[in-house]
C-alpha cells in the first residue's frame, strides 16, 4: 500500500525530538544569511537574488532531466524584476512560464494558494499544451484517461513502478484538503510545513506532468514565508539536484511507508541546511563580481565587451578565445580579436600561457 491508501491519510506524524535540533540549526542559518544580505548594498542584493533565482529555475528543471538555456532564464528573470543587465536574450514561452511560476510563488508568498493559482502555474509551464512530444491536459487536474498515474523507470517491457498516485476521481477532494491545510495557520514551524507540503502535493500528483516542479515551487513559497522575505538567497532546488538520487529514493521509501514521515523531514531539513551553507559560495561570487565592476568603472568598455565580461564573471564554461567571442557576440574573428586585445591593453584580460590556435584569455587578478 502507498501512504495515500492508508486509513489515516493524510494525518502525518513525526518524531519532534529527531527534527528539533536540525530545525534549530536551519532557522539559525536562515537568520544569519538574511542579516548578512541586509548589510549589502541594494545592487549587490539584487545581483544575489538574480543569481539565486536563475540557479533555482535551471536546477528544478534538471532534476526532471530538462536543460534550460541559462541566458534565456537570466534575461527572463531580469526583465520581470526590472533589473538592467545589458542586452537581454529573448526567452521562449516555456522558459518565461517557468520563471513566472517561480516568481509568483516567491514574490507573492503572502497570497493564499488556490486551485486557480495552481492551474495558472501549470498553464504557464506548458504554454502549448504539450510535454515534449506528448499532448497533456493543461490547467486542470489529470483525468487518467490513459490509465493510472504512475512513476515508472526502466526499458519498455522491464518497467519498474516506483509509485502510483491516487485515482483522478479523488483529486478534487484531495486538493481541497491540501489547499485548506496549506492556507491555515497551524502550530507547525513554516520550514517543517514546506517539507510536508512538498511531500503531500507530489503524493497526490494532481497534474499530467510538472508535479515535481510545482511541488518545489510550493515548498519555495512556504520557505519565503518562513523568511518573511520575497528576496531569495538560497536555492533548495539546486541542492536537491546535487542529491537527486537520494531525493527520489527517500520520496519512494516515504510514499511506500507508513504515515510517520520523520525520515523525510530529517532529509529535507538536512538538504536545506546544505543549501544554506552553499549560499556562501554564491555570495562570494557576487562580491567578486562587484569588485570587478568597481575596477572597471575607470575603463573604456563597449557594450559588447561588457556582455562578455559579465559572462566571464558569471562562470564562463571552458576557455575564452577569439572564436568563442566572435560566435557569442556575432562579430567577425578580427573584430573579436580587437575587442580582446583592447581589454588586454587596459589590463582587464590576461593572455593565458598557451599560444597559437589555443590562445585563450582570462580575467586579470584583482
Amino acid at each position: 500500500m502507498y501512504i495515500h491508501q492508508k486509513y489515516q491519510w493524510p494525518d502525518f506524524t513525526w518524531n519532534a525530538a529527531a527534527t528539533s535540533e536540525l530545525l534549530g540549526t536551519v532557522r539559525h542559518k536562515q537568520g544569519r544569511l538574511l542579516g548578512r544580505m541586509e548589510s549589502l548594498g541594494f545592487s549587490l542584493r539584487e545581483e544575489a537574488v538574480l543569481q539565486t533565482l536563475t540557479l533555482d529555475v535551471l536546477k528544478t528543471g534538471e532534476i526532471e532531466g530538462e536543460v534550460l538555456n541559462v541566458d534565456q532564464v537570466r534575461s527572463s528573470l531580469a526583465r520581470r524584476l526590472g533589473m538592467d543587465i545589458g542586452a537581454l536574450a529573448p526567452a521562449d514561452l516555456h522558459v518565461d512560464g517557468v520563471v513566472e511560476m517561480l516568481l509568483d510563488a516567491t514574490q507573492h508568498f503572502t497570497s493564499p494558494l488556490s486551485e486557480d493559482r495552481l492551474f495558472g502555474w501549470h498553464s504557464a509551464m506548458f504554454p502549448i499544451g504539450r510535454s515534449g512530444m506528448y499532448k497533456i491536459t493543461v490547467g486542470q487536474w489529470r483525468d487518467d484517461a490513459t490509465g493510472p498515474m504512475q512513476v515508472v523507470s526502466g526499458a519498455m517491457g522491464r518497467e519498474k513502478v516506483h509509485f502510483e498516485a491516487p485515482p483522478s476521481k479523488l483529486i478534487p477532494a484531495e486538493m481541497n484538503t491540501f489547499i485548506s491545510w496549506f492556507n491555515a495557520n497551524q502550530d507547525h514551524d513554516l520550514v517543517l510545513k514546506a517539507a510536508i507540503a512538498h511531500l503531500w502535493f507530489v503524493t497526490i500528483h494532481p497534474f499530467d506532468d510538472g508535479n515535481g516542479r510545482i511541488a518545489r515551487s510550493i515548498a519555495d513559497l512556504q520557505l519565503a514565508r518562513s523568511d518573511n522575505s520575497a528576496q531569495r538567497f538560497y536555492s533548495m532546488s539546486a541542492q536537491i539536484q546535487l542529491e537527486r538520487k537520494h531525493y527520489y529514493d527517500i520520496l519512494e521509501k516515504t510514499q511506500k511507508g507508513d504515515l510517520d514521515i520523520t525520515e523525510w523531514l530529517v532529509w529535507f531539513l538536512s538538504c536545506l541546511d546544505r543549501a544554506l551553507t552553499a549560499t556562501d559560495t554564491l555570495l562570494n561570487a557576487v562580491l567578486v563580481k562587484a569588485r570587478y565592476w568597481e575596477f572597471l568603472v575607470s575603463k573604456n568598455i563597449s557594450e559588447r565587451q561588457k556582455l562578455m565580461l559579465n559572462k566571464l564573471l558569471d562562470g564562463f564554461e571552458g576557455k575564452l578565445n577569439t572564436s568563442k567571442w566572435a560566435k557569442i557576440t556575432k562579430v567577425s574573428n578580427d573584430t573579436a580579436l580587437r575587442d580582446i586585445l583592447d581589454l588586454v591593453n587596459q589590463e582587464v584580460l590576461v593572455k593565458e600561457d598557451s599560444g597559437g590556435r589555443s590562445t585563450s584569455y582570462r580575467l586579470a587578478d584583482l
